[in-house]
């Protein structure tokens, strides 16, 4: 398979998968969570499937905002800038309530620094969820608690991970 024909399959899946998390978090209040921004395609379109939503952005505070269009851009109140793995265990606090959607498309070209964050991802994430939330994922997390689901029709097993959140009981 050519990288241009995974890199489709691939966002065809995050598109399935975002969707599907949209109408299952319609009845849980909270904000959403993006982690990573990259260009804002991801961003952009959970503004429009969730337009009541605030949306906070976490991402690295070396970005260069020249790859996203000014409208793939969150306010500045609403973008968390620096290393991830500090900024979520402080977004408690600025944070108006615990997410009802987090969704992570973190990548580098290190696969051994890939894989570790993917092992702390979802401990760090899960503090910060509503009762019932919703993750959904590029990598697959490991985190005691979390309930694996299955993904939408179509979406190729291992390519999308989605997760539910603990509920109260």
């Amino acid at each position: 398979m050519s990288r241009l024909d995974s890199f489709i399959r691939r966002m065809l899946a995050q598109r399935e998968c975002l969707n599907w998390a949209a109408e299952a978090v319609a009845g849980i209040p909270g904000p959403v969570l993006e982690l990573g921004l990259g260009n804002g395609r991801t961003y952009d379109h959970l503004g429009e499937s969730l337009p009541e939503r605030e949306i906070y952005v976490f991402e690295r505070a070396n970005i260069s905002f020249d790859r996203a269009l000014a409208v793939s851009i969150p306010p500045e109140k609403f973008l968390i800038l620096g290393d991830i793995e500090n900024t979520l265990v402080s977004a408690a606090a600025r944070l108006p309530a615990k997410a009802a959607l987090a969704h992570i498309d973190l990548g580098t070209s290190d696969a051994r620094a890939y894989a570790a964050l993917a092992l702390r991802m979802g401990g760090l994430l899960k503090p910060l969820m509503a009762p019932d939330g919703i993750i959904v994922s590029n990598v697959k997390l490991q985190a005691a608690g979390l309930i694996s689901l299955d993904t939408p029709l179509g979406v190729k097993p291992g390519r999308y991970f989605i997760y539910r959140c603990p509920g109260p009981g």
